[in-house]
């Protein structure tokens, strides 16, 4: 009987429960229908509308905090960069030595000014014929001055001239011998400076192409600061830094090392250097990384790599250092060599030269294809194609040589 009575009891409870239950669920229905009736939104709405709210907070707070790590890890790179690149700057050391125009020639005696200048000129003549440089001869004791702004000439001359008063024969035919003997000579010095620059930087695996075409760099310069020394910096400030990043340091040295080598022969191939530089690249099946990195060390081409990128870092680092550059000597060699080509452009030349600082230019013709008549109306036509493209103060002399030689053999 008293567990009956306690089942019952229970059963009161649980219906009492119920009801409850039920009456809770009515106040909640009724109080929902209130707020949407209030908020004029269903229940599904208002959750939409409650999780657009929240996802627009979250994605801003998001958005701040991406912005803050994004400037934070900026400001940590640009120190790190900087930190890097003046470790490596600090541990290289190298001469800044800015390149002129003109280079002394030291005589063994005074007396060697007339011997030089020979009979009515012909001596001088036939050396500034043969090497496109101007020899200026004046009061100054135990030198003579040659003057030209292709540095290869400079040296071509130089040699000459330290041959011919070596040998003591000072005439114009052996002049012309001497003259092509010191071009090989040149050739030789070519070929050994690009394996000395390969030595340096401590690379290997540059095609012998391109090693001579590096080795020329020796008698390039630009703006004053002579090229292969500007190249050879570099790669040995570019490994340092490939080290410390992480990057190829090999395909980095050779890259940067070679950077410039369309300098070579910018003056005979149209285009700039850089895209000249990485054509011979790939001609001569470097690595494409390597060809990239050429190609890629001015701002036209995006550097995508960052083998790319320290080649351009780098060139700019070397250019930037006090003294290293010279403006106006740079801008005098383009307006020379602007002027030869105006003077190549014409058929039948064989040689031009800008002398005497851009106011004179000599032309040498080929006899077999330019009689006298024709090299008058050459003049003409070389001094009107300059007054059109050429900006210059002053006047510019057109000298355009015409020699006929006639040879026979005594037997």
């Amino acid at each position: 009987e008293e567990l009956d009575r306690r089942a019952e009891k229970l059963r009161a409870h649980e219906d009492e429960v119920d009801n409850l239950k039920n009456e809770i669920r009515d106040i909640r229905t009724r109080q929902q229908e209130k707020l949407e009736k209030i908020a004029g939104l269903k229940k599904k709405d208002a959750a939409d509308k409650l999780m657009q709210m929240t996802e627009r907070d979250i994605k801003q707070d998001l958005v701040g905090l991406v912005s803050k790590l994004q400037h934070d890890a900026m400001d940590d790179a640009e120190e790190r960069a900087q930190m890097i690149l003046v470790t490596a700057m600090e541990r290289m050391s190298s001469e800044v030595t800015a390149e002129r125009t003109v280079t002394a020639a030291k005589l063994t005696d005074d007396e060697m000014k007339g011997r030089i200048i020979g009979k009515e000129g012909r001596n001088i003549q036939a050396l500034q014929r043969e090497t496109g440089v101007d020899i200026l001869v004046d009061d100054t004791p135990g030198m003579i001055i040659l003057s030209s702004f292709d540095p290869v000439r400079r040296q071509v001359a130089r040699l000459s001239l330290e041959m011919l008063m070596k040998d003591g024969r000072i005439h114009p035919a052996r002049i012309e011998e001497v003259v092509a003997k010191a071009k090989k000579q040149i050739e030789k010095e070519v070929r050994q400076a690009g394996e000395d620059a390969m030595r340096e930087t401590g690379v290997v695996g540059i095609p012998k192409e391109m090693l001579l075409l590096l080795g020329e760099l020796k008698f390039r310069t630009s703006f004053g600061q002579n090229v292969l020394k500007h190249s050879t910096e570099m790669a040995q400030i570019a490994g340092m830094i490939a080290e410390e990043i992480g990057a190829d340091v090999r395909i980095t040295k050779i890259a940067t090392l070679l950077h410039d080598v369309g300098k070579a022969v910018s003056h005979k191939i149209e285009g700039k250097h850089h895209h000249i530089g990485a054509e011979l690249a790939r001609k001569y099946g470097m690595d494409e990384r390597i060809v990239h990195a050429i190609e890629a060390h001015h701002d036209d081409i995006e550097a995508t790599t960052p083998e790319a990128i320290i080649v351009r870092v780098c060139d700019a680092a070397s250019a930037a250092r006090p003294g290293a550059r010279n403006v106006s000597a740079e801008n005098f060699a383009e307006r020379m060599r602007d002027l030869e080509n105006v003077a190549t452009s014409f058929e039948g030349i064989d040689k031009a030269y800008a002398i005497s600082a851009g106011r004179e230019v000599r032309v040498i013709v080929r006899p077999q294809t330019i009689d006298d008549l024709s090299a008058i109306k050459l003049a003409r036509d070389i001094a009107t194609k300059i007054e059109s493209t050429m900006q210059y103060p002053g006047t510019i002399k057109v000298n355009v040589i015409r020699e006929t030689r006639a040879i026979e053999f005594a037997k």
